[in-house]
C-alpha cells in the first residue's frame, strides 16, 4: 500500500488494531510527541468512530535533590500499544543538582527511556521507541579498546522488552546488526526535504547541467546518491585527509578536503549530511565549492546541533557562501535558529505518525520507507523530470 493512498480509515479501523494506541513523552521529546499526536488524533476523528481527545500518556521523570531520578506513568497502560518518544540530543533540559543547574546528556536521556519503560512494569502489550537521534550512534564500530555505545544499548532495549525501534538517517544503520532479531526501521526524510527546498526555492532547476549533489564524505555517499539518483544530476564527493596521530575533541583533525568530481562553476549545489555538529566540515567545504565557482549552495542535515553557535553561519550567509540550511524537527533546535532567515525547518512528524499508525495495524512500512512515489508526484507537480528523464 502506498503512501500516498493511506487515510484515517486504513489506520483507524477499531477492528483492526493491535492494541489501544498511547504515545509517552520522556523529558525533552515533548514537541515531536505532540505534533504527531495531532496527526493522529485528526484521523481518528475523521473515521467518526473514535472520539479521543489524545493518545499521549501523560509521563514524568522526576529528579530527587542528589541528581537520582525515577520514572513515573500516571495512567494505566495495560494492554496498549505504546510508541516511547526520546530526543537523545536535547541538551536544552535541565534539573537541579546540589542547588545547580544541570543539563540532560544523551545518557541522561537514554536513562529516562529505560526508567519510563520499568514503570510500564510489563503491562504494555507492546513497547516500540521513537528515537529519531539514535543513542551512541556516531560510536558505532571499535577501531581499537573502545566501547560500543550504541550496539549495546540497543541489546538493553531488546532484553528490557522492546519490540520496534524507528530511527532516522542513523550514522551507521548497520548497528542494527547488534539486535538481528528485533525490528528496526532506519528512515531517511528525503522527501521531506525536497518538500520543503521546493516550498521555499520554487524556481530552483534540477537539471544537471544546473544543480550538482556534492557528498561532504565518503560516510554520506550513500544519502546523496539517492538524491542524485531521483533527481537525475551528477554526483560529486570530498575525501576528508585526517591527522590519525591526533585525538581532538574526540575525533581525528581535518588537515584537508580534497574534492573528487566534475566541475561545479556556475551550478547550485546540494550537500546532505546527517548531523550539522560544529559545522566546520559543512563550511570548509562550501567554502571550497564557492572558491571553484559553485553559484547556490544548499546545505541539509537531519539532526541541526550547531554546537558551536550560528555565528560562522550567519557570517557565511551574509558573505554569500550558503543560500540555506534544511534541517528537520526530529531533535531539539536552539530557538535563535529557527529565527534565522537562512534556516528551514523540515517537518517530519506527519511521517512519523504514518509509521506509529501503520505499526499499530500491523500494516507493511515498506511503502513508507520507501517515498518514490511520493517524490515522483512533487516533481510532477512542479514540473521536474525525475531521475533525469526526458
Amino acid at each position: 500500500m502506498a503512501e500516498q493512498n493511506l487515510g484515517p480509515r486504513d489506520f483507524f479501523a477499531k477492528e483492526d488494531a493491535i492494541a489501544d494506541l498511547g504515545l509517552i513523552a520522556c523529558p525533552g521529546a515533548e514537541e515531536l510527541c505532540k505534533l504527531v499526536d495531532s496527526h493522529l488524533v485528526r484521523w481518528a476523528r475523521e473515521v467518526g468512530n473514535m472520539d479521543v481527545d489524545t493518545f499521549i500518556i501523560p509521563s514524568d521523570c522526576p529528579r530527587f535533590q542528589s541528581g537520582d531520578a525515577k520514572g513515573l506513568v500516571k495512567t494505566s497502560t495495560r494492554g496498549d500499544d505504546l510508541y516511547i518518544f526520546v530526543d537523545p540530543g536535547n541538551y536544552s533540559v535541565t534539573y537541579q543538582l546540589f542547588g545547580y543547574e544541570n543539563h540532560l546528556s544523551p545518557d541522561d536521556h537514554f536513562q529516562n527511556l529505560m526508567r519510563l519503560i520499568q514503570a510500564v512494569a510489563g503491562r504494555a502489550h507492546r513497547i516500540s521507541v521513537i528515537m529519531p537521534s539514535l543513542y551512541g550512534g556516531r560510536q558505532h564500530r571499535r577501531v581499537s579498546r573502545e566501547s560500543l555505545d550504541c550496539a549495546f544499548a540497543l541489546q538493553q532495549l531488546r532484553d528490557v522488552g522492546v519490540k520496534n525501534i524507528i530511527t532516522f538517517d542513523a550514522h551507521d544503520p548497520r548497528v542494527m546488526n547488534a539486535v538481528p532479531t528485533m525490528s528496526f526501521d532506519n528512515v531517511m526524510p528525503t522527501y521531506q526535504v525536497l518538500k520543503c527546498l521546493l516550498h521555499h526555492v520554487p524556481d530552483v532547476s534540477f537539471h544537471k547541467d544546473n544543480f550538482m549533489i556534492v557528498s561532504p564524505d565518503e560516510g554520506a555517499m550513500n544519502r546523496n546518491m539517492y538524491y542524485s539518483s531521483v533527481l537525475g544530476c551528477n554526483l560529486g564527493m570530498f575525501y576528508k585527509r585526517r591527522d590519525y596521530s591526533r585525538i581532538v575533541n574526540g575525533r581525528n583533525p581535518i588537515v584537508a578536503h580534497e574534492y573528487l568530481g566534475e566541475s561545479v562553476e556556475g551550478k547550485d549545489v546540494f550537500i546532505a549530511d546527517d548531523i550539522i555538529a560544529s559545522g566546520e566540515s559543512m563550511l570548509d567545504i562550501a567554502y571550497e565549492l564557492k572558491m571553484r565557482g559553485a553559484r547556490n549552495i544548499f546545505t541539509c542535515c537531519t539532526f541541526p546541533l550547531f554546537t558551536a553557535g550560528l555565528e560562522k553561519f550567519d557570517k557565511a550567509y551574509n558573505d554569500g557562501i550558503i543560500k540555506a540550511v534544511l534541517g528537520t524537527n526530529l531533535t531539539y533546535r536552539k530557538p535563535e535558529l529557527l529565527e534565522r532567515e537562512w534556516y528551514y525547518d523540515v517537518d517530519v512528524s506527519k511521517y512519523t505518525a504514518y509509521f506509529i499508525a501503520a505499526i499499530n495495524h500491523d500494516k507493511s512500512v515498506s511503502s513508507i520507507i520507501d517515498p518514490m512515489t511520493k517524490i515522483r508526484t512533487l516533481l510532477d507537480k512542479h514540473g521536474i523530470p525525475m531521475g533525469g528523464e526526458q
